[in-house]
């Protein structure tokens, strides 16, 4: 993975990150609260690093908590 550009926008409460990688256009969505940008922007570069390499997260990990 060479260059990821980070997007941030607000919501509200909520701030959506938006990670591309620089080669391949590809893109990962995090969305996660205000309060915790780092934490969101870690999220969605690690969902386009296993988007890129094709990993899945285990199961039971990273699923959606209601």
């Amino acid at each position: 993975m060479a260059d990821v550009y980070l997007e941030l926008q607000r919501n509200g409460a909520y701030l959506k990150c938006t990670a591309t990688d620089s080669v391949s256009g590809e893109e990962a969505v995090a969305i996660g609260p205000l309060n915790d940008p780092e934490g969101v922007k870690r999220l969605a570069v690690l969902k386009l690093r296993n988007k890129l390499t094709g990993t899945k997260p285990a199961p039971g990990k990273g699923g959606l908590i209601v």
